[in-house]
């Protein structure tokens, strides 16, 4: 199979395509379910397409709390159809599609009673662990385990004594959830599906009820293409009904924002060698490792104010310091906080009023003829999503169409990726690098990692370390420009790394030095890099102005203080 470049070339290329010749299939939306729509579609042998208004994952699936998980909590609502496909889908990420990037990771569930408590999680544990394994697919991963009271504290010394009688311990996974999407957007590529970001949907094409297609604005050239197909798909998570507003029909069904916000804290401010989960009055709490930091997540209240950018405000960010302080022996405070992110969940509308009990179950639709709706869901399960969006529109193609061949795709940079796992000692002597920084390079780009390494060849100075976020290479900068479709410095600060929220700066220190060196790979003068630097910096600016507001209303007010980049 090719490696699909995605560089500004082939992103003018894949527009002009597109309008070229009727498609089979038009994706609108570039997040998970959208990237994984299109690769279904592409790996099934359709002309497809994908069009993303903003950059990849640029919505909900950029701010996630970055688990792949089957939903632990869902077996208590005695969802268990819903844990049992959840488990599927984590094991073949583990273990076929997606090993480079999907990691396990284990979680402490402090026990709090003493006597019934211990039987009733623990059971709850160990049909999570039995479901995985009948899954085919769970074997990959350490099964639950018991802890007393002082095992519990030596694995997690952060605990308060009085917090805990004893404890669980219990594995997921995880991934870096934007990432995930970039390098699935390139696989379909790879599979020649046509793909371009900054590429807004702003009409439909009609011929009597029927959606043939639509008209797609170039929000970085300018210029409008008409791009027609015999089925379009719908994946916009939070904007599905903002969406099929613009056919004006009445969808199936409603699509409600629940906004979920998270904190990232240096490692060193809780002492751990476990994540945590935590039971609050509404829902979880996770404590989450990532790398030298902490995540900590999440809220779930509902959200109606600007989707593009949901904003943080104080009180969130205090409601989650009180819980996780709850059981800390050392509290954080607003002063350990380095990054802070706040995403929305696209939650199927129902009868309840909290958005904590609306659906995570996913639905597809076919409001009018030639037109797909897939809605719902979760992060793990975009696979299955996508299968269903992708079954639903070739039903009405005038063509046999092979099944959904997914679960048997390896995303690019999966295939290879253990063996040069193995051989890292060997690569890092090869380039003159510390065998660390070839680990971090083939956690984020399996064996893909060999096309940085020929930028380090080509530049010897690319492989230093960015000056204030020395976690990633002067190189992962250019290439995340050259080969997976950033197009403007806010995509690399914030997407393709995520220097945005692992540095107290909030990525502000990296920011001309990152302009500086992406200029060349996207043909920047000196009046666009200092655009680019200064709408960062505002940005940012705007968010931590947010993040000192009372509620969501003046949050919401502060962060639309700085507008979206201006296009080239």
């Amino acid at each position: 199979m090719k490696t699909a470049i995605l560089g500004p070339a082939q992103r003018a290329e894949a527009l002009a395509r597109m309008a070229e010749r009727e498609l089979d299939v038009l994706v609108v939306g570039g997040g998970v379910v959208g990237a994984g729509t299109a690769l279904d579609a592409a790996t099934r042998g359709l002309s497809t397409g994908l069009v993303e208004a903003r950059d990849w994952a640029s919505g909900t699936s950029s701010r996630s709390s970055k688990l792949i998980h089957g939903g632990l909590r869902y077996l208590e609502m005695l969802d268990f159809a819903l844990v049992r496909e959840a488990l599927k889908e984590r094991g073949l990420l583990l273990e076929r599609l997606a090993p480079h990037l999907v990691k396990p990771v284990p979680f402490l569930y402090p026990l709090q009673h003493k006597g019934w408590e211990r039987p009733y999680a623990g059971s709850g544990v160990a049909l999570y662990d039995a479901m995985s394994v009948s899954s085919g697919h769970g074997r990959g991963l350490p099964l639950h385990r018991h802890l007393s009271h002082k095992r519990a504290l030596q694995v997690a010394p952060c605990l308060k004594k009085d917090a805990l009688v004893g404890a669980l311990q219990y594995y997921d996974a995880q991934m870096d959830d934007a990432r995930y999407v970039a390098t699935m957007v390139r696989t379909a590529a790879a599979y020649d599906a046509q793909v371009a970001n900054r590429a807004r949907v702003v009409g439909f094409l009609r011929e009597g009820e029927r959606v043939v297609g639509a008209r797609v604005q170039d929000v970085e050239g300018g210029g409008e293409y008409e791009i027609r197909a015999q089925q379009v798909v719908n994946a916009t998570g939070v904007w599905t009904d903002d969406t099929q507003a613009l056919i004006g029909e009445r969808g199936q069904f409603h699509v409600r924002a629940s906004k979920g916000i998270h904190l990232v804290v240096p490692k060193d401010r809780i002492h751990s060698t476990t994540g945590l989960i935590l039971r609050t009055e509404k829902s979880v709490l996770f404590v989450i490792p990532w790398g030298r930091h902490w995540i900590v997540g999440t809220t779930d209240t509902e959200w109606n104010l600007d989707k593009a950018h949901p904003a943080a405000s104080s009180a969130d960010i205090d409601y989650l310091l009180e819980h996780v302080n709850a059981v800390l022996a050392t509290p954080l405070t607003r002063d350990d906080v380095e990054g802070v992110y706040a995403g929305l969940r696209p939650l199927l509308a129902g009868e309840s009023d909290a958005t904590s009990k609306l659906s995570r179950e996913h639905t597809v639709a076919h409001p009018v003829p030639g037109l797909v709706v897939v809605a719902g869901g979760k992060y793990t399960t975009y696979r299955v999503m996508a299968k269903d969006a992708v079954d639903e529109a070739v039903h009405a193609l005038d063509q046999r169409v092979a099944e959904s061949v997914t679960e048997d795709i390896p995303l690019v940079g999966a295939e290879g990726y253990r063996a040069l796992w193995n051989a890292r000692a060997r690569i890092a002597a090869r380039a003159g690098l510390h065998v660390a920084r070839i680990e971090h390079l083939l956690n984020r780009y399996g064996s893909l990692t060999e096309e940085l390494l020929e930028l380090v060849v080509a530049d010897p100075s690319l492989g230093e370390p960015l000056a204030a976020a020395d976690d990633y290479l002067r190189a992962e900068a250019v290439y995340a420009c050259t080969h997976e479709g950033a197009r403007h410095l806010d995509d690399v600060l914030t997407r393709r790394t995520r220097i945005s929220i692992e540095t107290f700066d909030r990525g502000t220190r990296s920011a001309r030095e990152v302009a500086e060196l992406i200029a060349p790979a996207l043909g920047w003068d000196n009046d666009q890099i200092e655009k680019e630097i200064t709408h960062y910096r505002k940005r940012v600016e705007a968010e931590r102005e947010s993040q000192r507001q009372p509620d969501d209303l003046t949050a919401d007010a502060a962060r639309l203080g700085a507008p979206d980049i201006v296009p080239l």
